[in-house]
């Protein structure tokens, strides 16, 4: 079999600072991925993909070298997805997430009111207000989305959802008074608001068990901080340990037993893997 991968996760570190109740509790120790690792791994990634996403666990804009990450996936020709709460984007010089590397830049806002923040929320969402005026005033051909990955049966974030829809109907002058829930909604020329259900981390201590479907090691993978691959981005403290991209070579790794079994075993819809049998995020992909 031939891989080609939608996208590969890569976890520039696992430090976010902030404490999301949606998120589980790291048991692991704060990493960083070294610079050469980095690169090594975008090489060895060229005949898989073209797009990365910096995000599995961590929040990328804690680190302050960010730039030398987006400078190393331009020089090989990648496109990069960005995941952050947002909350440390005021740290940085706007400037640089202009940058030619990134495709899309993805703000959890649902990370807002599942912390103690020390700032209201307008100030929380000023400089992302300030990055999208500057995006738009360069014509910069990349997406920024504002996620409410907060929706479900009891409507339990409703409040919340209509102070930021005002806060962004004020910003964009567009109603936002009846939405779609089902798609995301267009705020400005490549700015979109965007909408799903909270999803739930896997862990081995879930008790629910089932087959079915999972993208892992289809159209994702996801690469630790510490060098660990996995089938997918849920597996955020390498569960399903495919190998380590400091000893094994990535192509040795993908056609290893393990990582066939999981692949064929999917094509069944057969979830191999104690994870996948207890991850609920696969119902998603159920056909009806």
């Amino acid at each position: 079999m031939k891989y080609k991968f939608h996208k590969v996760y890569i976890e520039l570190t696992n430090i976010c600072g902030l404490t999301c109740s949606f998120c589980p509790t790291k048991n692991i120790k704060n990493k960083i991925m070294k610079l050469d690792l980095f690169e090594n791994i975008l090489i060895q990634l060229k005949p898989y993909t073209k797009n990365v996403a910096f995000h599995v666990f961590g929040d990328p804009l804690t680190l302050s070298n960010l730039k030398k990450y987006l400078d190393l996936a331009l020089k090989h020709n990648f496109k990069v997805d960005i995941t952050t709460t947002g909350y440390y984007l005021n740290k940085f010089d706007l400037d640089i997430f202009l940058h030619k590397a990134i495709k899309q830049i993805n703000f959890s806002l649902n990370s807002y009111n599942k912390n103690e923040m020390k700032m209201t929320l307008n100030e929380y969402l000023t400089p992302m207000f300030q990055l999208c005026d500057l995006k738009l005033f360069h014509k910069i051909h990349s997406f920024i989305n504002f996620r409410l990955w907060n929706l479900d049966e009891k409507n339990s974030e409703d409040k919340f959802n209509t102070e930021i829809f005002h806060l962004l109907s004020k910003k964009f002058n567009i109603d936002l008074s009846s939405l779609d829930y089902s798609k995301p909604k267009r705020l400005e020329n490549q700015i979109l608001i965007d909408f799903d259900k909270y999803f739930k981390w896997p862990t081995l201590s879930d008790k629910e068990i089932s087959n079915g479907y999972c993208h892992g090691l289809s159209s994702q993978i996801a690469i630790l901080s510490n060098g660990t691959v996995v089938p997918c981005c849920l597996d955020s403290f390498g569960i399903i340990n495919l190998g380590n991209l400091h000893h094994t070579k990535l192509k040795d790794i993908l056609y290893s037993q393990k990582s066939l079994d999981i692949v064929n075993g999917f094509k069944e819809n057969i979830a191999v893997e104690e994870l996948c049998k207890k991850c609920t995020f696969k119902n998603r992909f159920v056909k009806i």
